[in-house]
């Protein structure tokens, strides 16, 4: 939930840095409406817990594909699949905070 929030408001950053839509505005506010007492450091924190575990499962599936002890073919393929999109979104905003940072460093004061 918190990742898909941070991924639909980067996602909706204008090339100058100000949020295009006033969706993406009214998820952040939703989600700073659940999450008041939490820090930046503390969500971000959460977003990585979410992919490595993401990711512990879908190599639990793969293991498990491997062996043969799969009892569900479609739920292992699954897992593995969601890890793979949460690291594909998690790498993603880490480039839209490497790019917004670099784009702050460049302003000249």
């Amino acid at each position: 939930m918190i990742t898909q929030t941070l991924a639909s408001s980067l996602l909706n950053f204008g090339t100058n840095g100000l949020v295009e839509s006033s969706e993406a505005t009214k998820s952040i506010n939703v989600a700073n409406n659940e999450n008041m007492q939490k820090t930046f450091s503390q969500v971000l924190k959460q977003s990585i817990d979410e992919v490595n575990s993401d990711q512990l499962q879908a190599y639990g599936a793969m293991n498990d594909i491997a062996t043969g002890q799969v009892t569900n073919l479609q739920e292992a393929i699954q897992k593995i699949q969601e890890a793979e999109l949460s690291l594909k979104l998690a790498l993603e905003v880490k480039n839209k905070a490497l790019g917004a940072y670099k784009q702050i460093m460049s302003m000249q004061i």
